[in-house]
């Protein structure tokens, strides 16, 4: 039996774990939440809308991932940790991108692009 690397192990646990894949295009809010409290992998994945952001990138090749966020540092900031939870989930850097459009008081969404 060969072991799969830990994050190979998360991604396809994501994957496997499916019941439903969101359409391509929606905007998944990311709980606010999250970012009340330490941060972990298992915390990031226990959001609903990351995880079927994942599912759904995983699931289709050459798939984009889009970060919706405010114009503030803060809301950046919270982006771009996301993007780094991301990459720690076996989603390819490049194919994320950062997009501040969200207006204020709304929160950070994720995206899946074919």
């Amino acid at each position: 039996m060969t072991r799969l690397p830990g994050r190979l192990f998360i991604a396809c646990a994501c994957c496997i774990a499916a019941t439903s894949v969101p359409a391509a295009g929606m905007q998944l809010p990311v709980a606010p939440e999250l970012w009340d409290r330490p941060r972990s992998a298992r915390a990031v994945l226990d959001q609903q809308a990351i995880r079927e952001a994942v599912r759904a990138h995983l699931a289709q090749p050459g798939s984009r991932i889009v970060i919706h966020h405010g114009y503030w540092q803060n809301p950046l900031l919270q982006a771009e940790e996301l993007r780094a939870w991301l990459m720690t989930l076996a989603v390819d850097a490049a194919r994320i991108n950062l997009l501040n459009d969200v207006k204020p008081g709304e929160s950070l969404k994720i995206e899946v692009l074919p």
